[in-house]
C-alpha cells in the first residue's frame, strides 16, 4: 500500500487538559496529513483523557511516518502522553488458546478466512489434542502444552517463549480451560484476552450456566475481558446477552451460551485488533 493510500491509527492517554485536540490536529495538519475519523473521551473519574486519531498523509504527498514519529515526541512530552502509533493495514499478530470446546475458535477462524479481522494468527495452542485438526486445515501451527499441576510453570514458559519467538501481540483465550499463573497474568498485562461463558459479574467458577438456571435468570450473557490475576476480574471488553424464560433447561442456556460468547469475543478481538480499546484503571474506554 503507497504512502497516499495507507493510514495510521494514533492511539493517545494523558491527563486531561486543554489544548490537547488542538496540540495534535495541528501537529498533523502540519504534517500535511489528512484526519479521517476523530474520538476523544474525558473520564472525570479519573481525570484521563483518551483519543483515537485515524489519519492519512494527503493525496500527492510521500509522507515519512518515522519522521512524523519522531516529530511528535515534544507534542507528547508537553501533555504526558502516553501513546502508540500503528499502521491500519498491519494486521495484529494473535495467538490463540484452546481446550476442548471449538465454537469460539472455529467462529475465530471463520471471521479471519472472510478478512474480518485483522488479524495474522501465529499458532493454536492448546492442552488437549482435540482441536489438532482444525488447525491442521487452515494450515496454522498447533502446540499441544499439555498441563498438570507439576508442569504448569514449565508449560506457561514454554507458552511465553513462543509469544516472544513469533512476534504475538495478543493472546486469545478462545474457551481455554485452565487458570494462568499470576505472573503470566503479568507477563500478558494488556494482551491477553479471555471470555468467560457468563455475563460478569456474578455466577463464577464451574457450570455458570446452571447456576443460572438454579436462580431463575431471565438473562444470561458472555463477557470478554482482559487476564488479570484476579480471576475473572478483569477489564470488560464486550458482552452480549440473551433473554430467557422458565421453559430454558440447562442445556438449552448452553447452546444460546455458544452464540453470545462468540459474538462477545470476535468483537472484543476486532476492537482490540483496530486499536480502539484503551485501558482506563480497571475499564476500558472503546471508540466503537
Amino acid at each position: 500500500m503507497s504512502a497516499e493510500q495507507e493510514h495510521y491509527i494514533l492511539k493517545i492517554s494523558c491527563p486531561a487538559t486543554s489544548g490537547i485536540v488542538a496540540a495534535v490536529t495541528s501537529y498533523l495538519a502540519d504534517q500535511a496529513c489528512y484526519i479521517s475519523e476523530l474520538a476523544q473521551f474525558d473520564d472525570d473519574s479519573t481525570g484521563r483523557f483518551f483519543m483515537r486519531a485515524v489519519f492519512r498523509f494527503n493525496t500527492g504527498v510521500t509522507g515519512d511516518i518515522q519522521a512524523l514519529r519522531r516529530g511528535f515526541n515534544p507534542v507528547a512530552n508537553d501533555f504526558n502522553m502516553d501513546w502508540q502509533l500503528f499502521s491500519a493495514a498491519q494486521p495484529t499478530r494473535v495467538l490463540l488458546m484452546v481446550s476442548k470446546f471449538d465454537h469460539c475458535l472455529a467462529d475465530l477462524l471463520y471471521r479471519h478466512q472472510k478478512g474480518e479481522l485483522q488479524m495474522e494468527i501465529t499458532a493454536i495452542v492448546s492442552n488437549h489434542l482435540d482441536l489438532r485438526p482444525m488447525a491442521e486445515r487452515e494450515g496454522i501451527r498447533f502446540v499441544y502444552l499439555p498441563v498438570t499441576q507439576d508442569t504448569k510453570a514449565q508449560q506457561e514458559a514454554e507458552l511465553m517463549r513462543i509469544v516472544d519467538e513469533t512476534g504475538t501481540e495478543l493472546v486469545v483465550l478462545a474457551r481455554y480451560m485452565q487458570i494462568l499463573s499470576d505472573n503470566l497474568c503479568k507477563q500478558l498485562s494488556g494482551r491477553a484476552i479471555n471470555i468467560h461463558h457468563s455475563f460478569l459479574p456474578g455466577f463464577k467458577g464451574a457450570k455458570p450456566y446452571h447456576q443460572a438456571f438454579e436462580r431463575g435468570v431471565k438473562l444470561i450473557g458472555a463477557t470478554a475481558h482482559y487476564v488479570t490475576s484476579d480471576l475473572d476480574e478483569g477489564p470488560i471488553i464486550e458482552q452480549e446477552v440473551q433473554r430467557v424464560d422458565h421453559a430454558y433447561k440447562p442445556e438449552d442456556l448452553v447452546a444460546i451460551g455458544r452464540d453470545t460468547e462468540t459474538i462477545a469475543l470476535s468483537r472484543a478481538v476486532k476492537y482490540h485488533t483496530e486499536h480502539r480499546v484503551f485501558l482506563n484503571h480497571d475499564r476500558t474506554v472503546i471508540f466503537r
